[in-house]
């Protein structure tokens, strides 16, 4: 006799909005389901058999994949369970609803295996994040501008000023000398301070622990490059995107890899002249997903280049217009990409321009579970 799911499980489900649910692996079948699936799903329990075929057809087939591929070694008996894959549902009125999905593999003494779970809404809490993101991208690449922005009439002012000191160096007036000395000084410690303020919020970002979740990247770095692009006239440099394919899926900290893509923008505006030209391009080897970014900038002098990711390198050098550095930027960079199970590279010739790599396991293909 097939146990009593709806005794098994009622104690949870009287007041839940998680829907439980015990599924046969043998017949394929939904053997039970808890009565939250009308309030997250929007159909009558009872219409359950009809009803799964449609919704599978609705998830995302990025997401369909993804769900096949964690569920088949839970079917297999090697894994014991999954816990809380974000899944992608398309309903006809264009509406996205994200569910999280967790099932443990159970086996009776006939032998019978059953996948048993949970199945949650967590539209609200998606979109809350994504809100989140968005504006902590945003605030990254809006610090990166206006740092940009602000620090170039500074250094205009400070050269101005070094000009102005050369010209009336034969003048016998030690008022003018000290009033150009405090321009100089005081456009020096502006320019710093502007610097010191962008590299604490990047080193502070950095310093959390991360929490890793499945992203695709491809619509994630365009989204996050939007912001660039369009300043690229206070810029007065080029921002391009391109991508290999349509999606490229990932396991990464996503505020953390935003931080990543941020430095290596910075670090491109910095050694980038005027009128130059910054690509981001995702490539895809073989199991792997590989960001690029290159510039068209002064490039890395071959005798700093095996420093270059050290902490308090002595590669670190001010930018082009006097930016300066703390030197711990890349090693913090390499660190985080680490993290990831990533390996970051770099080419660079001195007048040509500068390429750094980071290349990151791609989310493993998916194969069809037993029966289809």
């Amino acid at each position: 006799m097939p146990p009593d799911y709806a005794a098994l499980f009622g104690p949870l489900t009287a007041h839940s909005r998680t829907v439980y649910f015990a599924y046969h692996v043998g017949t394929r079948r939904v053997r039970y389901l808890s009565p939250a699936y009308e309030q997250v799903l929007g159909g009558p329990v009872a219409r359950i058999a009809q009803d799964l075929p449609r919704w599978l057809a609705r998830l995302h087939p990025d997401d369909l994949e993804y769900l096949r591929e964690q569920l088949l070694p839970v079917v297999r008996g090697e894994t014991a369970v999954v816990e809380d894959l974000e899944l992608r549902l398309r309903h006809p009125d264009d509406r996205r609803q994200w569910l999280a999905l967790t099932a443990a593999r159970s086996t009776d003494e006939q032998g019978t295996t059953t996948l048993v779970g949970t199945l949650r809404d967590i539209t609200r809490t998606k979109e809350y994040m994504h809100n989140a993101d968005k504006f902590n991208a945003k605030k990254n690449a809006t610090l990166e501008i206006l740092s940009h922005d602000l620090s170039g009439p500074l250094m205009v002012v400070q050269q101005l000023a070094e000009h102005v000191a050369e010209q009336t160096e034969g003048y016998a007036n030690p008022t003018l000398r000290e009033l150009l000395r405090l321009m100089r000084a005081t456009c020096t410690d502006s320019v710093n301070l502007i610097r010191d303020f962008v590299n604490q919020e990047f080193l502070e970002s950095a310093s959390v622990e991360l929490k890793l979740e499945r992203i695709e990247l491809v619509s994630r770095i365009s989204s996050f490059l939007a912001d660039y692009q369009n300043a690229q006239h206070l810029l007065h440099k080029r921002i391009g995107f391109s991508a290999a394919g349509e999606a490229a899926y990932v396991h990464i900290d996503d505020n953390k890899f935003q931080q990543i893509i941020n430095n290596l923008l910075s670090n491109a505006l910095k050694f980038t002249p005027d009128g130059g030209r910054i690509e981001v391009h995702v490539a895809l080897p073989p199991g792997h997903v590989q960001v690029q970014v290159r510039d068209t900038g002064i490039g890395i002098p071959a005798r700093l280049q095996p420093l270059l990711f050290d902490k308090f390198t002595k590669a670190r050098r001010p930018g082009l217009r006097g930016e300066r550095t703390t030197g711990l930027g890349m090693s913090v960079i390499h660190t985080l990409v680490t993290l990831h199970d990533g390996r970051i590279w770099f080419e660079s010739e001195e007048g040509v321009g500068t390429t750094f790599y980071i290349e990151l396991p791609a989310a493993p293909e998916a194969s069809p579970l037993p029966g289809g």
